[in-house]
């Protein structure tokens, strides 16, 4: 999660960790990261060990457009650690393909609205949703919008609504927030009038549901 957050968030210091030797205020500190020297095209991230954990490594690479960052803990040498991390980040690098499944500002789908103008508002993510599908299993694929509704009008364009939660077979793989991509003013009295109704009779059945 670490290696994640400072490679999404902080991409200008990500290079630090893979710089095979660092020298500060005139020491020097070799990088004991054994990925870096594999040919794998890893950059990071760090590398440990402990007796109580015994060896452990994130080890993160960057192949063909793809970033995989594996962790492993408790493995019971240095050569055994470099190994089982460079067979882990082989396989993620080549067993998965990157697929867009919805380009920038692309309409999700759409978010009930209570008491608005309109009954409803279209939902987009920040940026475009990309997903990394398992080359063999690419037909177990779905997706589904979640959020608490229906929302209160009005209804602000940018405002958080939810997220969109991808399955690869039966394993969440992706969890995008959502956001309005539209602004939804507050509905007339007769139209606020009818979602009332609407509303009191879908809360009646939930209840009656359950």
């Amino acid at each position: 999660m670490l290696a994640l957050h400072i490679w999404r968030d902080y991409p200008e210091f990500f290079h630090y960790y893979g710089q095979p030797d660092f020298t500060w205020n005139k020491i020097s500190q070799r990088n004991r990261n054994p990925l870096l020297a594999m040919g794998i095209d890893a950059d990071g991230f760090v590398a440990g060990a402990s007796e109580s954990a015994g060896f452990g490594i994130v080890g993160t690479v960057s192949h063909s457009g793809i970033r995989v960052i594996a962790a492993l803990s408790g493995l019971a040498s240095d050569r055994e650690r470099s190994e089982e991390a460079r067979k882990l980040l082989d396989w993620g690098s080549r067993s998965f393909q990157k697929t867009e499944i919805f380009a920038k500002d692309e309409v999700v789908g759409e978010a009930q609205v209570f008491g608005g103008a309109k009954s409803g508002v279209a939902l987009k993510a920040k940026g475009p949703v990309d997903i990394f599908l398992p080359i063999a299993n690419r037909d177990k694929l779905t997706a589904k919008i979640v959020y608490d509704g229906p929302l209160a009008a009005p209804v602000e364009e940018g405002q958080p609504v939810g997220e969109l939660r991808v399955w690869i077979g039966d394993t969440l793989s992706q969890r995008t927030p959502l956001f309005a991509a539209e602004p939804v003013k507050v509905g007339t009295l007769p139209q606020r009038a009818l979602d009332a109704a609407k509303e009191l009779a879908v809360g009646w059945l939930r209840q009656k549901h359950l």
